[in-house]
């Protein structure tokens, strides 16, 4: 018996600690298969399922999976992971999906030299540059974006809230 409250005890404080990280990866795992989902469909619509896109055609496929990306997470992260409660949503969004387009360019750029310069798959290009992009996302998102008055990243337990969460 007290094994186990010493182990219930345990994961409170893992998921204390970590909670938001945890549910940024659950969330980023819904984004992604929400943004890889609608990048794969249009190229199967639009540009016959082609493995090795054109330059043109990978840049639309980008923009699609950003604004889809964008579209599903904005939500996601301002409710689940960050827990905002900034009553300016539309300046809160503009801030997001700035931080979201300063990715959306890496990852533009590192698609294009992967796919059209150095002739990677756009399967495994996708992938790798996924990687990096959640990372730069992550870290834009808690530094810039859902931010509580203090200055600091808005974070913390739902039973003991924190003052309103703001853009900074």
């Amino acid at each position: 018996m007290e094994i186990t409250m010493i182990r219930r005890d345990t994961l409170k404080k893992l998921w204390a600690k970590y909670r938001e990280l945890i549910i940024y990866i659950l969330v980023g795992g819904g984004t992604t298969l929400v943004a890889w989902g609608c990048k794969y469909l249009w190229n199967l619509v639009f540009f016959d399922g082609t493995s090795y896109p054109t330059m043109l055609q990978n840049s639309v496929l980008s923009i699609v999976e950003n604004l889809s990306a964008i579209a599903y997470a904005y939500p996601a992260n301002r409710k689940w992971v960050f827990r905002s409660n900034d009553p300016n949503i539309p300046a809160e969004l503009m801030k997001f999906t700035g931080s979201r387009m300063v990715g959306w360019i890496l990852g533009w750029l590192l698609n294009m030299l992967l796919v059209n310069v150095l002739n990677v798959n756009v399967f495994l290009s996708t992938l790798l540059v996924g990687m990096i992009c959640v990372n730069v996302s992550y870290f834009f998102s808690k530094r810039l974006v859902f931010q509580k008055k203090s200055g600091k990243p808005c974070s913390g337990r739902r039973s003991n809230p924190l003052p309103a969460c703001k853009a900074a």
